[in-house]
């Protein structure tokens, strides 16, 4: 019964928020589903008050700073006409010719810098729309160049990216950005190649076919570029955040004296528990920092839009934060303790079972950040004991969870899917096969992918 009363949660949780409830009001309801089917050993209020808040709380003491920074970062990058300026510069050295490289590039360029992809898509969609009208490729495979260039290796695989995703496993397994970066970089190219390769070939066979861009009514809206920043000092704050990330992770906080962390005041928690997330944050910061003062000319109002990136942070990070309470309920049961056991006997090996469960998750809630909030929520403490023990490189085990984290989770109920198909006002019957290789199929098998080197090669 206990385990019934999970999957009826579970089931719950993903049916209302595919129908747009939304996460944070539902999230508490649903892990009470389950308490009414393990009553006697958890208390509806007692876990409410005493697990699920405290649960909550500690994911937004831990990552808030990085949902903040990186909203506000991707705002001003916006108002201030940089990520415009990248996408068209990209463009210019690629060639409108290879409009679907350019667009991809484009893309992972600003979110491998810290730019949310939600921005991303607004700026780049306008720019894809007018190379794939000129060079007669099909509107429809707009999506999975985005996709592409957004979801998928920038957000999982390359090391030192600022996106969440891969912060999440960091005081898990005590590693930094930057882990496993060999492997990260082959799963990269993996997703990158094997995504550009798809997109080129359902292009050709579009053309073959006598299909052109087609008849969309699309809003094509002059704007002066002019005032547009240098593409150079606009790749500037991008570049700083990966550089500054690599600096403080590398050299300037390990130079520090930290031996004030083992006190009770702090937590008594150890360097490697805050690092990578410390690094983050002083990079985002420095480069919010430098997008302001090279661009100051160029905003309406700084203000405003700081307080419109501020305000934009705080649904996704809340969502998330649900999502992780919810998580720490779930995991306390006694059925859901079973049910690990039995997962560790059929899965031995913990990178497998690390991988599965991640991406199932992930699919089913239809959100990267949060199937690995819940999996390392519920599990995170015994996939780092049990890949010590099993003499298993903790970094690859932050790797493959990210990388797993972006596979199944961009099914058709993925709100970044919906949120791209309705920028560029294409439905799931137009686009979605070319997002389901590019952002699903590469990138969950770039997870294996790593599996398997790391059992021929080790951790690299």
């Amino acid at each position: 019964m206990g385990i019934l009363g999970i999957v009826l949660s579970l089931a719950l949780l993903i049916v209302l928020a595919y129908r747009g409830w939304n996460v944070i009001f539902i999230a508490p309801l649903c892990a009470g589903v389950a308490l009414l089917f393990n009553w006697q050993e958890a208390p509806l209020l007692a876990t409410y008050s005493q697990v699920y808040m405290p649960a909550m709380g500690n994911f937004l003491a831990k990552f808030f700073p990085l949902f903040l920074l990186g909203a506000v970062f991707g705002k001003l990058m916006e108002d201030s006409g940089a990520a415009k300026a990248i996408a068209l510069g990209i463009v210019r050295l690629i060639g409108a010719e290879r409009a679907i490289l350019a667009v991809v590039l484009a893309c992972a360029i600003l979110t491998y810098g810290g730019v949310s992809l939600f921005v991303v898509a607004f700026s780049v969609y306008p720019i894809a729309m007018q190379l794939f009208r000129s060079a007669q490729i099909p509107k429809r495979l707009i999506p999975g160049a985005i996709a592409l260039g957004s979801f998928t290796f920038t957000m999982t695989a390359l090391p030192g990216t600022p996106a969440i995703q891969n912060a999440i496993p960091m005081p898990f397994f005590h590693t930094t950005p930057f882990a496993a970066p060999g492997m990260g970089i082959i799963a990269g190219l993996f997703m990158l190649v094997c995504g550009q390769l798809w997109l080129s070939r359902r292009a050709a066979l579009a053309r073959t076919a006598g299909e052109g861009y087609g008849e969309h009514h699309d809003v094509i809206v002059e704007e002066d570029n002019r005032d547009l920043p240098n593409v150079w000092l606009a790749l500037l704050p991008l570049a700083s955040v990966i550089a500054l990330n690599a600096l403080f992770t590398y050299v300037v906080i390990p130079a520090m004296d930290t031996g004030y962390l083992a006190m009770p005041k702090f937590g008594k928690v150890s360097l490697p528990a805050v690092l990578g997330v410390w690094a983050i944050i002083a990079a985002m910061a420095i480069a919010v920092l430098l997008v302001v003062l090279l661009n100051l000319s160029r905003f309406r109002d700084v203000r405003a839009s700081i307080t419109e990136g501020t305000l934009g942070s705080l649904l996704p990070v809340c969502n998330t934060a649900a999502e992780v309470g919810y998580g720490a309920v779930i995991s306390g049961l006694g059925a859901f303790i079973a049910f690990r056991e039995t997962l560790k006997s059929v899965v031995g090996d913990p990178l497998v079972s690390v991988a599965v469960v991640v991406n199932t998750l992930a699919g089913l809630t239809g959100s990267a950040s949060g199937g690995l909030s819940l999996t390392l929520q519920a599990m995170g403490e015994y996939y780092r004991n049990a890949a010590l023990a099993a003499g298993i490189d903790p970094e690859v085990m932050h790797r493959v969870a990210t990388l797993a984290s972006g596979g199944l989770d961009a099914l058709p109920h993925n709100g970044a899917v919906i949120t791209l198909l309705a920028i560029t006002r294409l439905t799931h019957k137009d686009s979605y096969k070319d997002i389901l290789f590019c952002a699903v199929v590469f990138p969950v098998l770039s997870g294996f992918l790593v599996v398997g080197l790391n059992a021929v090669f080790g951790t690299f």
